[in-house]
């Protein structure tokens, strides 16, 4: 055996062929979780920032070059947003509008979804086309219509038209719900309405604790959107005791920067951001699963 053919059975024997493809295994590992480091730091940096600058004074915040580390930590206005604003009633206010918004949302969406994906009914085809094609109509073409339809009924300047809405349905979320009803078998709700089960007793004993995570998914969604909302209230509420937290924020914006007290409006921003980090934490792997199980199935 010549010395060529020797290396060449050494290279390729299979005790070193599976120690090469642990070292690229290792190696693409090592390069994935960088990557995913990297970039989860570049996706920290504006929320570092928003925390950072809540407690340094409005200097420190527009120093040039940037301060990362407050020096001093002005701690002050956290206590002044609970004494110097009505960050409390924002709250409550934007409380009274996500909490309803989010149960109202959830629930439409997941009866009108199991009505589309589980019940046989002439012109189901047609009327879920149609609930899709309204994914394609901007929110900005109904917004003029939808506003004199609420001003007829006298809701203006009330939380109504921020909160009823949800109650009949979104879209996108009806088309998540029917997505996942769609991975459960049939035959559970089939065997029920043999034993003589109503829909309604399918959809809420059988179906609800199986879509747990779809509601997560939409419930987060939801409560963000609706927390985070501004052109809403904007349009809808008049009355200072009535605003949001995101229209107490605008409000405290000035007509010019050096009018505006950024350190509080920091501070502020920071305490609304972190119910929303919280939940997304805590409810991270339902949320997970409920993205990875809707749509498996078309």
């Amino acid at each position: 055996m010549s010395v060529k053919t020797t290396i060449y059975s050494q290279v390729n024997h299979p005790q070193v062929n599976h120690i090469r493809s642990r070292i690229i295994h290792w190696l693409g590992k090592i390069t994935l979780n960088a990557i995913a480091w990297l970039i989860g730091l570049l996706f920290a940096i504006p929320f570092y920032w928003l925390i950072s600058s809540a407690v340094k004074t409005t200097k420190q915040i527009f120093q040039m070059p940037p301060v990362w580390i407050p020096n001093p930590v002005v701690l002050n206005n956290f206590v002044r947003v609970f004494t110097e604003t009505e960050f409390l009633n924002f709250l409550k206010n934007t409380l009274i509008i996500a909490l309803p918004v989010t149960f109202g949302t959830v629930l439409s969406c997941a009866m009108v979804g199991y009505g589309f994906s589980r019940i046989n009914w002439k012109g189901r085809d047609i009327f879920f086309s149609l609930s899709l094609a309204m994914l394609m109509l901007p929110s900005m073409v109904t917004l003029i219509p939808v506003f004199i339809i609420f001003r007829k009924l006298e809701w203006t300047g009330t939380f109504k038209p921020l909160i009823v809405p949800a109650f009949f349905g979104t879209p996108y979320y009806i088309f998540m719900f029917r997505q996942f009803f769609r991975t459960i078998p049939i035959e559970l709700s089939d065997s029920a309405r043999v034993d003589g089960a109503s829909e309604l007793e399918i959809f809420f004993r059988i179906y609800i604790p199986l879509i747990r995570p779809a509601m997560a998914v939409v419930a987060l969604f939801t409560f963000i959107g609706a927390w985070g909302d501004f052109l809403g209230p904007l349009i809808y509420i008049n009355a200072q005791e009535n605003y949001t937290i995101t229209l107490g924020i605008y409000q405290m914006l000035g007509n010019r920067v050096t009018d505006t007290d950024w350190g509080i409006i920091m501070a502020i921003s920071a305490i609304t951001l972190l119910p929303i980090v919280a939940i997304f934490f805590f409810a991270q792997r339902t949320f997970i699963e409920g993205i990875s199980l809707t749509g498996l199935k078309g």
